[in-house]
């Protein structure tokens, strides 16, 4: 079962993609997601959900977890 990805709010915009699928391998972590989207490290300020939860870039997925990327958010 696949991965289901989200970006949210300028890195959707930034990327051009709101939700995918990515492929399930074992060991695979939140920064291998990030890399097999964009091709690239994920930036440090850059944050990250697995099934609603924050997690950092090393945590472990699991087949059919849904991931969450989206930018800082501030206000006031």
């Amino acid at each position: 079962m696949p991965i289901s990805v989200k970006c949210f709010a300028s890195l959707r915009e930034r990327l051009n993609v709101d939700k995918m699928s990515v492929p399930y391998e074992s060991e695979m972590t939140v920064q291998d997601v990030w890399q097999q989207m964009t091709n690239q490290s994920p930036p440090d300020n850059l944050l990250c959900a697995r099934n609603h939860e924050y997690v950092n870039f090393a945590e472990t997925v699991r087949d059919g977890d849904e991931i969450a990327f989206f930018p800082p958010v501030t206000g006031g």
